[in-house]
């Protein structure tokens, strides 16, 4: 099993950074759309996405928002975050195969309550910026480290 540990209110400093990458596979879209629902055609069917203006599939840009909260939740943070807001902007069609980076940076930490914004980039292996933007946490008071609980195995077909 795979360990987390956080990093709490007090530990945590203006600039603080993290990264975190990922390889977009059709599973990712698949799955995703499973979960979502949102089984628009311009995520999930080839022939029709190559007749669009990205001339190809994309991955739905809440996925993207989905990587983020991941690295909130096992990164910076970490385990005993509470999600509190986000604002995102698209940037750049997320396609298939693209390498993504999601780097979290602490921007501001709250004087008096565990809250930390973190400014949010997510660029593909070209180095341009896919999304943008600024999540709001309530950072953990306590330290732990903990397993990561086990995924059951998932096929598609």
């Amino acid at each position: 099993m795979n360990t987390i540990t956080n990093r709490t209110f007090d530990e945590i400093s203006v600039g603080d950074r993290c990264e975190r990458h990922h390889t977009v596979t059709e599973q990712d879209l698949i799955l995703f759309a499973a979960v979502s629902g949102d089984h628009n055609p311009l995520h999930l069917d080839a022939a029709y996405a190559a007749t669009t203006q990205f001339k190809g599939q994309i991955a739905h840009g809440m996925f993207t928002g989905a990587l983020i909260s991941a690295a909130l939740a096992m990164d910076l943070p970490g385990p005993g975050t509470i999600y509190l807001g986000q604002n995102l902007s698209f940037r750049k069609p997320v396609m298939l195969g693209d390498e993504l980076t999601v780097v979290l940076e602490v921007a501001s930490k709250h004087d008096s309550k565990p809250v930390v914004t973190l400014n949010c980039t997510v660029t593909n292996q070209d180095g341009k910026k896919v999304a943008t933007g600024e999540a709001t946490v309530m950072a953990p008071v306590e330290k732990m480290t903990v397993e990561a609980p086990a995924l059951p195995a998932i096929s598609v077909g």
